[in-house]
Protein backbone atom coordinates (compact mmCIF):
# COMPACT_ATOMS: atom_id res chain seq x y z
CA UNK A 1 0.00 0.00 0.00
CA UNK A 2 0.88 3.60 -0.92
CA UNK A 3 1.59 6.82 0.74
CA UNK A 4 2.09 4.74 4.39
CA UNK A 5 1.22 5.65 7.79
CA UNK A 6 -2.54 5.76 6.56
CA UNK A 7 -5.12 6.64 9.36
CA UNK A 8 -7.56 4.17 9.89
CA UNK A 9 -10.34 4.16 12.69
CA UNK A 10 -11.43 0.89 14.58
CA UNK A 11 -14.60 1.65 15.72
CA UNK A 12 -15.02 -1.93 17.63
CA UNK A 13 -12.37 -4.54 19.69
CA UNK A 14 -10.74 -5.76 16.92
CA UNK A 15 -10.06 -9.54 15.99
CA UNK A 16 -6.88 -10.92 17.09
CA UNK A 17 -6.22 -12.53 14.21
CA UNK A 18 -6.96 -9.19 12.36
CA UNK A 19 -5.86 -6.53 14.59
CA UNK A 20 -1.64 -7.42 14.08
CA UNK A 21 -1.87 -6.54 10.42
CA UNK A 22 -3.95 -3.66 10.46
CA UNK A 23 -1.35 -2.33 13.00
CA UNK A 24 1.59 -3.19 10.57
CA UNK A 25 -0.05 -1.01 7.85
CA UNK A 26 -2.40 1.82 9.18
CA UNK A 27 -2.45 4.08 11.94
CA UNK A 28 -4.95 2.70 13.99
CA UNK A 29 -6.88 4.74 16.45
CA UNK A 30 -8.85 2.10 18.49
CA UNK A 31 -12.66 3.33 19.40
CA UNK A 32 -10.57 7.10 20.02
CA UNK A 33 -14.09 8.71 18.80
CA UNK A 34 -15.84 6.46 22.34
CA UNK A 35 -12.57 6.08 24.43
CA UNK A 36 -11.16 10.17 23.53
CA UNK A 37 -13.17 12.40 22.11
CA UNK A 38 -10.72 15.23 22.59
CA UNK A 39 -8.25 12.74 20.77
CA UNK A 40 -10.79 11.87 18.08
CA UNK A 41 -11.24 15.70 16.88
CA UNK A 42 -7.39 15.95 16.31
CA UNK A 43 -7.15 12.92 14.21
CA UNK A 44 -10.46 12.85 12.88
CA UNK A 45 -9.59 15.05 9.60
CA UNK A 46 -6.85 12.53 8.33
CA UNK A 47 -9.16 9.36 9.05
CA UNK A 48 -9.42 7.88 5.89
CA UNK A 49 -10.30 4.28 6.58
CA UNK A 50 -12.87 2.40 9.25
CA UNK A 51 -12.58 -0.99 10.35
CA UNK A 52 -15.97 -2.40 11.90
CA UNK A 53 -17.27 -5.67 13.30
CA UNK A 54 -20.58 -7.02 11.97
CA UNK A 55 -22.30 -5.64 15.37
CA UNK A 56 -20.79 -2.00 14.75
CA UNK A 57 -22.52 1.25 14.34
CA UNK A 58 -21.26 3.70 12.12
CA UNK A 59 -23.60 6.24 11.60
CA UNK A 60 -24.19 9.50 9.53
CA UNK A 61 -23.00 11.31 11.91
CA UNK A 62 -19.69 9.67 12.76
CA UNK A 63 -19.15 9.35 8.92
CA UNK A 64 -19.76 13.44 8.57
CA UNK A 65 -17.04 13.75 11.13
CA UNK A 66 -14.63 12.47 8.98
CA UNK A 67 -13.97 14.50 6.06
CA UNK A 68 -10.87 12.62 4.78
CA UNK A 69 -13.24 8.94 4.84
CA UNK A 70 -12.82 6.73 1.98
CA UNK A 71 -13.60 3.31 2.59
CA UNK A 72 -15.21 1.48 5.66
CA UNK A 73 -13.87 -2.06 5.74
CA UNK A 74 -16.77 -4.64 7.65
CA UNK A 75 -15.42 -7.64 8.84
CA UNK A 76 -18.86 -9.62 9.13
CA UNK A 77 -21.63 -9.97 5.96
CA UNK A 78 -24.00 -8.12 7.79
CA UNK A 79 -23.67 -4.51 7.67
CA UNK A 80 -27.13 -3.05 8.99
CA UNK A 81 -24.89 -0.69 11.89
CA UNK A 82 -23.72 1.40 8.85
CA UNK A 83 -25.23 3.99 7.22
CA UNK A 84 -24.66 3.09 3.73
CA UNK A 85 -26.88 5.98 2.17
CA UNK A 86 -24.50 8.84 4.35
CA UNK A 87 -21.35 6.87 2.69
CA UNK A 88 -22.67 6.23 -0.57
CA UNK A 89 -23.66 9.93 -0.58
CA UNK A 90 -20.17 10.88 -0.34
CA UNK A 91 -18.83 8.31 -2.60
CA UNK A 92 -17.21 6.53 0.04
CA UNK A 93 -17.14 2.81 -0.46
CA UNK A 94 -18.55 -0.29 2.00
CA UNK A 95 -16.92 -3.48 1.89
CA UNK A 96 -17.93 -6.53 3.96
CA UNK A 97 -17.21 -10.46 4.34
CA UNK A 98 -19.94 -12.55 2.52
CA UNK A 99 -19.72 -16.29 1.47
CA UNK A 100 -16.79 -17.46 3.57
CA UNK A 101 -18.95 -18.20 6.67
CA UNK A 102 -22.25 -19.24 4.72
CA UNK A 103 -20.93 -23.28 5.98
CA UNK A 104 -21.00 -22.33 9.60
CA UNK A 105 -23.72 -20.27 9.70
CA UNK A 106 -25.72 -23.32 7.98
CA UNK A 107 -23.53 -26.23 10.45
CA UNK A 108 -24.67 -23.79 13.43
CA UNK A 109 -28.34 -23.70 12.31
CA UNK A 110 -28.81 -27.56 12.17
CA UNK A 111 -27.09 -27.83 15.13
CA UNK A 112 -29.33 -25.38 16.98
CA UNK A 113 -32.56 -27.11 15.25
CA UNK A 114 -31.54 -30.75 16.91
CA UNK A 115 -30.49 -29.09 19.73
CA UNK A 116 -34.84 -27.92 20.14
CA UNK A 117 -35.53 -30.77 19.29
CA UNK A 118 -34.18 -33.43 20.88
CA UNK A 119 -32.93 -30.76 24.16
CA UNK A 120 -29.53 -31.85 24.08
CA UNK A 121 -28.20 -28.73 26.97
CA UNK A 122 -31.59 -29.95 28.88
CA UNK A 123 -30.31 -33.96 28.80
CA UNK A 124 -26.63 -32.50 29.14
CA UNK A 125 -27.40 -30.81 32.49
CA UNK A 126 -29.94 -33.52 33.05
CA UNK A 127 -27.23 -35.93 33.46
CA UNK A 128 -24.62 -34.09 35.43
CA UNK A 129 -27.38 -32.77 38.05
CA UNK A 130 -27.67 -36.61 38.60
CA UNK A 131 -31.23 -37.00 37.39
CA UNK A 132 -30.97 -39.70 35.17
CA UNK A 133 -30.05 -42.04 38.44
CA UNK A 134 -32.65 -40.42 40.51
CA UNK A 135 -35.61 -39.53 38.59
CA UNK A 136 -35.19 -42.22 35.62
CA UNK A 137 -35.55 -41.18 31.86
CA UNK A 138 -36.09 -37.68 30.47
CA UNK A 139 -39.16 -36.39 29.18
CA UNK A 140 -39.76 -37.50 25.54
CA UNK A 141 -38.60 -34.68 23.17
CA UNK A 142 -39.77 -34.57 19.29
CA UNK A 143 -38.37 -35.67 15.99
CA UNK A 144 -36.75 -33.66 13.42
CA UNK A 145 -36.20 -35.89 10.44
CA UNK A 146 -38.65 -35.66 8.06
CA UNK A 147 -40.23 -32.03 9.45
CA UNK A 148 -41.59 -29.18 7.85
CA UNK A 149 -38.71 -26.65 7.88
CA UNK A 150 -39.74 -22.96 6.44
CA UNK A 151 -36.90 -20.41 5.87
CA UNK A 152 -36.96 -16.86 6.22
CA UNK A 153 -34.14 -15.50 3.70
CA UNK A 154 -33.27 -17.92 0.84
CA UNK A 155 -29.49 -16.36 0.01
CA UNK A 156 -26.32 -18.05 -0.10
CA UNK A 157 -26.73 -19.00 4.03
CA UNK A 158 -30.13 -20.05 3.52
CA UNK A 159 -29.47 -22.19 0.90
CA UNK A 160 -27.15 -23.87 2.78
CA UNK A 161 -29.46 -24.61 5.57
CA UNK A 162 -31.62 -26.22 2.71
CA UNK A 163 -29.01 -28.42 1.32
CA UNK A 164 -28.80 -29.77 4.95
CA UNK A 165 -31.55 -29.89 5.76
CA UNK A 166 -32.19 -32.16 2.64
CA UNK A 167 -30.17 -35.03 4.13
CA UNK A 168 -32.49 -34.90 7.13
CA UNK A 169 -35.57 -35.55 4.56
CA UNK A 170 -37.23 -32.30 5.87
CA UNK A 171 -40.73 -31.43 3.53
CA UNK A 172 -38.64 -27.20 2.51
CA UNK A 173 -40.17 -24.11 1.67
CA UNK A 174 -39.03 -20.45 1.87
CA UNK A 175 -39.99 -16.86 1.90
CA UNK A 176 -37.94 -14.04 0.23
CA UNK A 177 -38.80 -11.12 -2.02
CA UNK A 178 -39.53 -13.22 -4.57
CA UNK A 179 -39.32 -16.74 -5.93
CA UNK A 180 -36.44 -18.22 -7.13
CA UNK A 181 -36.80 -20.12 -10.14
CA UNK A 182 -33.95 -22.38 -10.33
CA UNK A 183 -34.55 -23.79 -6.22
CA UNK A 184 -37.11 -26.57 -6.08
CA UNK A 185 -38.73 -25.65 -2.61
CA UNK A 186 -42.00 -24.30 -2.53
CA UNK A 187 -42.16 -20.38 -2.05
CA UNK A 188 -44.88 -18.44 -0.35
CA UNK A 189 -45.65 -14.93 0.11
CA UNK A 190 -45.28 -14.01 3.59
CA UNK A 191 -43.38 -15.46 6.46
CA UNK A 192 -47.07 -16.07 8.29
CA UNK A 193 -48.33 -18.08 5.21
CA UNK A 194 -44.90 -19.70 5.90
CA UNK A 195 -44.80 -20.58 9.51
CA UNK A 196 -48.27 -22.38 9.48
CA UNK A 197 -46.71 -24.58 6.96
CA UNK A 198 -43.59 -25.20 8.76
CA UNK A 199 -42.43 -26.86 12.08
CA UNK A 200 -39.34 -25.38 12.30
CA UNK A 201 -39.18 -21.63 10.95
CA UNK A 202 -35.48 -20.60 10.84
CA UNK A 203 -34.88 -16.96 10.26
CA UNK A 204 -31.98 -15.72 7.87
CA UNK A 205 -32.78 -12.40 6.41
CA UNK A 206 -30.53 -8.93 6.66
CA UNK A 207 -31.44 -7.07 9.63
CA UNK A 208 -32.09 -3.07 9.21
CA UNK A 209 -35.10 -1.48 8.59
CA UNK A 210 -36.77 -2.97 6.38
CA UNK A 211 -36.89 -6.41 8.44
CA UNK A 212 -37.57 -5.31 11.40
CA UNK A 213 -39.78 -7.50 13.29
CA UNK A 214 -40.35 -8.99 10.29
CA UNK A 215 -41.40 -12.19 12.53
CA UNK A 216 -44.06 -11.01 14.92
CA UNK A 217 -46.44 -11.87 17.23
CA UNK A 218 -49.08 -13.03 14.19
CA UNK A 219 -45.78 -15.03 12.69
CA UNK A 220 -45.55 -16.37 15.98
CA UNK A 221 -48.99 -17.91 16.23
CA UNK A 222 -49.01 -19.15 13.32
CA UNK A 223 -45.85 -20.97 13.61
CA UNK A 224 -47.90 -22.54 17.01
CA UNK A 225 -47.59 -24.63 20.21
CA UNK A 226 -45.32 -27.60 18.73
CA UNK A 227 -43.20 -25.39 16.29
CA UNK A 228 -39.70 -23.52 17.25
CA UNK A 229 -38.37 -20.70 16.20
CA UNK A 230 -34.51 -20.74 14.99
CA UNK A 231 -32.98 -17.58 14.55
CA UNK A 232 -29.20 -16.82 13.23
CA UNK A 233 -30.17 -13.46 11.03
CA UNK A 234 -30.25 -10.29 13.74
CA UNK A 235 -31.90 -9.85 16.62
CA UNK A 236 -33.81 -6.69 15.56
CA UNK A 237 -35.85 -9.66 12.76
CA UNK A 238 -37.89 -10.79 15.54
CA UNK A 239 -40.45 -9.11 17.87
CA UNK A 240 -38.26 -10.48 20.88
CA UNK A 241 -41.39 -9.50 23.55
CA UNK A 242 -43.34 -10.74 21.01
CA UNK A 243 -41.87 -13.71 20.92
CA UNK A 244 -41.55 -13.76 24.75
CA UNK A 245 -44.73 -13.71 25.69
CA UNK A 246 -45.43 -16.64 23.35
CA UNK A 247 -43.06 -18.60 24.32
CA UNK A 248 -44.46 -17.86 28.51
CA UNK A 249 -47.70 -18.94 27.56
CA UNK A 250 -47.70 -21.90 25.44
CA UNK A 251 -48.79 -20.50 22.09
CA UNK A 252 -44.97 -21.19 20.66
CA UNK A 253 -43.26 -24.72 21.26
CA UNK A 254 -39.33 -23.92 21.54
CA UNK A 255 -36.53 -21.36 20.42
CA UNK A 256 -33.18 -21.58 19.44
CA UNK A 257 -31.46 -18.33 19.26
CA UNK A 258 -27.80 -16.79 18.40
CA UNK A 259 -29.07 -13.36 18.14
CA UNK A 260 -30.78 -10.91 19.84
CA UNK A 261 -32.25 -7.21 20.36
CA UNK A 262 -29.79 -5.53 22.58
CA UNK A 263 -26.53 -7.80 21.95
CA UNK A 264 -25.24 -9.06 24.57
CA UNK A 265 -27.88 -8.13 27.20
CA UNK A 266 -30.48 -10.76 26.86
CA UNK A 267 -33.79 -9.98 28.63
CA UNK A 268 -34.47 -12.74 31.88
CA UNK A 269 -37.64 -13.96 31.02
CA UNK A 270 -36.07 -15.23 28.06
CA UNK A 271 -32.88 -16.85 29.86
CA UNK A 272 -35.33 -18.93 32.55
CA UNK A 273 -37.36 -20.62 29.88
CA UNK A 274 -36.07 -24.18 30.20
CA UNK A 275 -37.33 -24.69 26.71
CA UNK A 276 -35.16 -22.10 24.49
CA UNK A 277 -31.86 -23.17 23.38
CA UNK A 278 -29.32 -19.60 23.86
CA UNK A 279 -26.06 -18.87 21.84
CA UNK A 280 -23.61 -15.70 22.29
CA UNK A 281 -23.71 -14.73 18.51
CA UNK A 282 -21.56 -17.52 17.47
CA UNK A 283 -22.56 -17.92 13.88
CA UNK A 284 -19.53 -17.46 12.41
CA UNK A 285 -16.95 -18.18 15.35
CA UNK A 286 -14.70 -21.15 14.24
CA UNK A 287 -10.99 -19.76 14.18
CA UNK A 288 -11.09 -21.29 10.23
CA UNK A 289 -13.53 -18.99 9.33
CA UNK A 290 -13.11 -15.73 11.68
CA UNK A 291 -9.25 -15.94 9.81
CA UNK A 292 -11.35 -16.18 6.30
CA UNK A 293 -13.02 -13.26 7.09
CA UNK A 294 -10.00 -11.22 8.96
CA UNK A 295 -7.96 -12.36 6.01
CA UNK A 296 -10.90 -10.69 3.72
CA UNK A 297 -11.41 -7.61 5.39
CA UNK A 298 -7.60 -6.90 5.44
CA UNK A 299 -7.57 -7.83 1.69
CA UNK A 300 -10.42 -5.26 0.79
CA UNK A 301 -8.45 -2.69 2.76
CA UNK A 302 -5.25 -3.74 0.84
CA UNK A 303 -6.61 -3.80 -2.59
CA UNK A 304 -8.38 -0.13 -1.63
CA UNK A 305 -5.57 1.68 -1.31
CA UNK A 306 -3.29 0.01 -3.85
CA UNK A 307 -5.56 0.81 -6.27
CA UNK A 308 -7.12 -2.39 -7.10
CA UNK A 309 -10.66 -3.14 -7.29
CA UNK A 310 -12.39 -3.91 -4.23
CA UNK A 311 -13.28 -7.92 -3.40
CA UNK A 312 -16.28 -7.68 -1.61
CA UNK A 313 -18.09 -4.17 -2.23
CA UNK A 314 -21.43 -4.24 -0.16
CA UNK A 315 -24.06 -4.09 -3.25
CA UNK A 316 -25.28 -0.69 -2.65
CA UNK A 317 -21.56 0.60 -2.80
CA UNK A 318 -20.85 -0.81 -6.33
CA UNK A 319 -19.88 2.38 -8.13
Amino acid sequence: MSELPIDLLAVSMLSPLLAPRLQASFTVHDRLHELDPAAFRLVAPRIRAIAAGGESRVSAELIGQLPALELIAVMGVGYDGIDVAAAKSRGIQVTHTPGVLNDEVADLTLGLMLSAARQIPAADRYVRDGKWASQGAMPLTRKMSGARLGIVGMGRIGQGIARRAVAFEMVISYTARSAKADLPWRFFETPEELAAASDFLVVITPGGNDTRHLINAAVLNALGPEGILVNVARGSVVDEEALITALETGRLGGAALDVFATEPHVPERLRLLPHVILTPHIGSATAQTRQSMADLTFGNLEAYFAGKPLLTPVPECRF
